[in-house]
């Protein structure tokens, strides 16, 4: 698996620390392949929208002014990666469920989201400006300032927005730029999140073969299957 770049460096060059996990996101697949719930999000900052609109911007079809600036208490809290979940069988019956509905195999799902959850980040914490990267029993921390978002059109049509994070004080142990993909376009409590990292922010936007998941970590695996089922 190739690692995090060191800063400077292109964004799949392999380091010799930590963050292993090549991040991206599908631009033709992501727009209806990935089981997520955006829409359920609490939307507690003054904003008064009903479900078919939330629905139409979870799907990635929305206008530039629509979209604001978000803190990164957005994703405040304890996160666990899917991957291991994938690996010990526990989606298997979400990508069943999938079959069921989509136009592919239960393998192929599985083999799809083998690429996309790809990683050994298995933990992140973020609290306050600082995020804590765990990965084979070590972890790095570095605190992160908001340096804007990017709207991205993707080859279905649809489109999407990375909330981009850059480290305040750079080093060889953390990626310069952490950003967010959570289908949201306005300030709301992530249910759960694709991080990409990397240190050249434009390369890290052109990113679209791996996007490695996180749910809260108090959640078991089953209630990870229970929500991705739900939508």
């Amino acid at each position: 698996m190739t690692a995090l770049p060191l800063k400077g460096a292109s964004v799949l060059v392999l380091s010799t620390l930590i963050l292993t996990g090549i991040q991206g996101v599908s631009a033709s697949d992501h727009d209806h392949d990935h089981a997520h719930n955006d829409h359920d999000h609490d939307h507690d900052h003054d904003h008064d929208h009903d479900h078919d609109h939330d629905s139409d911007i979870y799907s990635g079809y929305f206008d530039d002014d629509q979209v604001e600036d978000r803190a990164l208490s957005d994703w405040e809290g304890d996160w666990q990666s899917v991957y291991p979940y994938l690996k010990d069988g526990t989606l298997d019956d979400v990508f069943a469920n999938k079959a069921d509905n989509g136009d592919k195999t239960a393998e192929e799902y599985k083999a799809y989201y083998d690429t996309g959850y790809q990683t050994d980040v298995e933990r992140i914490v973020i609290d306050g400006s600082s995020v804590t990267f765990f990965e084979n029993g070590e972890e790095r921390a570095g605190e992160y300032q908001y340096a804007g978002y990017e709207i991205l059109t993707y080859q279905a049509g649809n489109r999407g927005v990375r909330f981009i994070f850059e480290l305040e004080e750079p080093s060889d142990d953390l990626p310069q730029y952490i950003q967010f993909s959570d289908h949201s376009i306005y300030p709301t409590d992530a249910h759960h999140f694709h991080l990409y990292w990397g240190d050249d922010r434009e390369a890290l936007l052109d990113e679209v073969t791996h996007w490695p998941t996180y749910y809260p970590s108090a959640l078991s695996g089953e209630e990870i299957v229970e929500e991705m089922k739900a939508h």
